[in-house]
């Protein structure tokens, strides 16, 4: 599959080294464990005995090899973009009449986040959903992640992205499309409806923040106007400003300093991803691993660590919040699904998204697509079924 020299599209596989993975283990093995108070829990950080026994479970049960084949029964690729490597699943779907759509991760997740969307959304009938819509799926790995690392110069912000993507699916073939996005993906998928807005059919979101809630203090006269659901979500994000933006800082302001001691230290990665899982999980979980699988928790630390993109990844956010782009009026149609532990109020999301399409559910969290991926699916096949092709 090629075009152009500058337009190449190379086939690409997974194989992690085995020194890599010996590497690794040996880390793990020599960790230089902190002490912690007598019966810390949660929020002071992530709890000493649950790392450790986590970390054990890494080094010793974990098998990345299978986790490696199963990420390789996906074709896969990279190209060139704008001068930087992009890494990408391209799925095609068995139906003709499939809509191509782009899904984005955010931090601390990877295409991997996508594995159990994969099937449904592509293969609808295969999946038992004989009416539902089909898509093409293009998964990429978002500059400075995984597979689309090392970044080759600074100014990778949402927008310069949302560029690289819309050339993408024109070097795809692919004249019309729709884009979702969770987290970061979330920042990237509506301003590809703000780069591209003539070839892009919709806008699905969740997880949304910038864009989505309220900008600054909201006055006593405006909370007066709140619905309870609206007052819960301020509430939440009132909440994770003061408790639990800590690592938004460090990463928006200083990602290189951080960048060290994560990729030295597997067992600091894991913590520094891992802390995510537990609180951006649906609430009424104890552990991670209760809203997501260990294996798939684990899979997705991995791919941090064997591509070294603490830092790379880390450093979106600087981007982000030193880029000045921030978001303007889109006409795009764009739906919003927001998870039980989501933080997004439709109306500041109407003030610069054109919102046709709204869902508030009671279950998942963040990570919907590895939590509540059944509920994902429907919203997504509902927002795109009520879209003009």
């Amino acid at each position: 599959m090629t075009g152009t020299a500058t337009n190449e599209i190379e086939e690409f596989q997974i194989h992690i080294p085995q020194a890599d993975l010996d590497d690794l283990a040996d880390r793990l093995a020599s960790t230089r464990w902190p002490g912690s108070l007598p019966g810390a829990a949660w929020e002071r950080g992530v709890p000493a005995g649950y790392l450790r026994g986590l970390a054990e479970y890494w080094q010793k049960s974990f098998d990345w090899r299978a986790a490696e084949a199963r990420l390789n029964a996906y074709p896969q690729y990279t190209t060139q973009i704008d001068g930087q490597k992009i890494h990408f699943l391209h799925v095609k779907s068995p139906e003709p009449d499939a809509t191509p759509l782009l899904l984005l991760h955010g931090w601390p997740g990877s295409f991997v986040e996508f594995l159990h969307v994969i099937g449904p959304l592509s293969d609808p009938r295969g999946h038992g959903a004989t009416d539902a819509p089909a898509f093409d799926l293009v998964i990429p790995s978002l500059p400075g992640f995984g597979f689309s690392n090392p970044v080759t110069e600074p100014g990778w912000g949402p927008r310069r992205m949302a560029g690289a993507l819309a050339e993408l699916m024109r070097r795809l073939g692919y004249e019309r499309y729709g884009a979702q996005g969770g987290d970061y993906g979330a920042f990237v998928a509506p301003d590809l409806g703000r780069v591209d807005p003539g070839h892009v059919i919709g806008i699905h979101v969740n997880a949304a923040t910038m864009g989505f809630i309220p900008f600054g203090d909201v006055s006593e006269e405006d909370q007066a106007t709140f619905a309870p659901v609206e007052k819960e979500r301020l509430q939440r994000l009132q909440n994770y400003l003061s408790e639990g933006n800590g690592y938004f800082q460090v990463q928006s302001t200083r990602p290189q300093t951080l960048s060290y001691a994560l990729t030295d230290s597997p067992a600091g990665q894991l913590a520094w991803i891992v802390e995510k899982f537990k609180e951006w999980t649906n609430s009424g979980h104890a552990l991670p691993e209760d809203a997501i699988p260990r294996e798939e928790i684990l899979t997705n630390v991995s791919l941090y660590w064997f591509t070294g993109s603490a830092g790379s990844s880390a450093n979106v956010y600087y981007e982000a919040m030193h880029s000045g782009d921030w978001p303007v009026p889109s006409v795009v149609p764009t739906g919003v699904a927001v998870f039980a532990e989501d933080i997004a109020i439709r109306r500041y999301a109407e003030q610069a998204n054109n919102i046709v399409h709204w869902s508030d559910f009671e279950a998942g969290g963040h990570f919907a697509a590895l939590e509540t991926p059944d509920l994902l699916v429907q919203d997504i096949r509902d927002f795109f079924a009520s879209l003009p092709r």
